[in-house]
């Protein structure tokens, strides 16, 4: 009887988010319901790539295709096979093009706000209920999952309230205090602890939180009523997953913390978790092809997980893949190679802008105050396959050198070349993207429309066009769970 109700609550909000957005002259997107009316969604994963739009996508996939022949066409990531593909809008209550807070916020509350804003109104004084929430007071348990630290955007926006993105303290507070059963991935970034108040992570071990830094202590961890939160440091990081192009064959992964995840919240009433694949976005951020498309990749294996999961409930999972904005503005296409495209050049690049930074333009640069662009050439060819410079990369190069090693400017050319970053390593980016045919407009998001992907339970409602706030409406229908 108990089930039958649940049954026909499911069936009644998601007519009620039919109508809706039927009323907002959106009936186009809705597809068919049938399936939510027969089965409610027991268990819920939401997967968001952080930055990842269509581009981001397409890259990995001819990236793939490509592998060393250089064959055209793409191989498929398993995600984007899915039965039910949308498009989704990304804009903010003020603004086109949205930050990762509110974009967050309209996928986890199904409301708009300001970009900063984490789950409050523009005027920054109500707050906002997230699907997170309102799972784990329906008696679902509650798993939050990133590549990058706990406290950052797109996480917080599952279980925080905050005027700003930025007040880390109060945001780790929160999630030490939340009631959800298991965070994983990144440390969070709270490092300076205001005077007089007890650092996050003692809090969660005054709550009882079980704490789990190495891989042996998360493949000890069991299903029990403690709360889990795991998390991985290296010598490159110090709050989040390395990028997928410099792990080591011991680092842990986004899908092994996933596979975790999946055991640790597997129970009779269900769960909902939210996996972020957050260094899609710092890669593009820094115009980084290369780790944009292997984190793409790893993004894509932490899926498979889930669909393994699937395979075994397929009448009760559902599986939804989208991402909170694009990041870049990248393009797959490039000025210098008109209609040619060569991406088997990616598969030169050895290691994120990053890791070179680290470990190789910073340690020159700080042992070798005088030295020579000709001087560090060798590691150049090592780690990006450059060589064969034109006229034109040639000076974009030495230009590049001079403005690490002497600084680079404030002005608008100097941010326009490097974003603010290493310029060193940006442009050997940039040399090798447009060899390989593709190109970047930003440094920042841009306002183009996401992909969503759909599998399961009540699947085709993620058919059609509509916005970041519907996947909330709609996935909060499909659960039977409501503000």
């Amino acid at each position: 009887m108990k089930m039958k109700m649940k049954q026909m609550a499911a069936a009644l909000l998601a007519l009620l988010v039919s109508i809706n957005l039927y009323g907002e002259g959106q009936k186009d997107t809705i597809g068919s319901a049938d399936s939510s009316a027969d089965t409610q969604a027991k268990y819920v994963f939401l997967f968001i790539g952080d930055g990842m739009s269509l581009t981001q996508i397409n890259a990995a996939e001819a990236y793939l295709k490509a592998g060393k022949s250089g064959e055209i066409g793409v191989e498929k990531l398993a995600f984007t096979q899915f039965p039910a593909q949308g498009l989704t809008t990304t804009y903010d209550a003020g603004s086109f093009i949205t930050d990762s807070a509110s974009a967050g916020t309209a996928i986890a509350s199904g409301n708009k706000t300001l970009s900063g804003v984490i789950n409050m109104d523009v005027t920054k004084t109500q707050k906002f209920t997230t699907i997170a929430e309102l799972a784990k007071d329906a008696g679902m348990k509650v798993g939050i999952l990133s590549s990058v630290n706990l406290d950052h955007a797109t996480p917080a926006s599952f279980y925080a309230k905050e005027e700003t993105r930025n007040n880390y303290y109060n945001i780790g507070v929160q999630m030490a205090n939340s009631d959800f059963d298991y965070y994983a991935g990144g440390l969070i970034r709270t490092t300076k602890t205001p005077d007089g108040q007890t650092p996050v992570l003692d809090i969660m071990k005054n709550n009882g939180w079980s704490i789990a830094t190495t891989r042996d202590e998360l493949n000890s961890l069991k299903p029990s009523s403690n709360q889990v939160y795991a998390y991985y440091n290296t010598s490159l990081t110090t709050n989040s997953l390395d990028y997928a192009l410099d792990m080591e064959a011991d680092d842990i992964t986004l899908a092994e913390y996933t596979k975790k995840g999946i055991e640790l919240l597997d129970n009779e009433n269900g769960f909902f978790m939210m996996v972020e694949g957050g260094k899609i976005d710092w890669a593009c951020h820094a115009n980084d092809a290369a780790a944009s498309i292997s984190n793409t990749i790893a993004f894509d294996k932490a899926i498979q997980e889930a669909m393994a999961f699937y395979n075994q409930h397929p009448e009760e999972t559902l599986i939804i893949v989208t991402g909170d904005h694009e990041t870049g503005g990248l393009s797959l296409g490039f000025a210098g190679t008109g209609y040619d495209s060569a991406f088997t050049e990616i598969s030169k690049q050895k290691m994120s802008y990053e890791a070179f930074d680290k470990y190789v333009a910073g340690p020159f640069k700080s042992e070798n105050p005088e030295g020579t662009l000709a001087q560090l050439m060798p590691a150049i060819e090592e780690n990006f396959g450059l060589t064969d410079f034109s006229d034109y990369e040639s000076g974009l190069l030495n230009k590049a050198f001079n403005a690490m090693m002497n600084g680079a400017g404030q002005d608008e050319e100097s941010y326009i070349l490097y974003g603010g970053y290493n310029p060193l390593s940006v442009t050997l980016t940039h040399i090798l993207n447009n060899r390989a045919g593709l190109a970047w407009t930003s440094y920042s998001h841009t306002g183009v429309p996401v992909a969503t992907f759909a599998m399961g339970v009540g699947s085709d409602m993620y058919n059609g066009y509509y916005d970041n706030t519907d996947i909330f409406k709609k996935t909060s229908a499909l659960m039977a769970v409501a503000p």
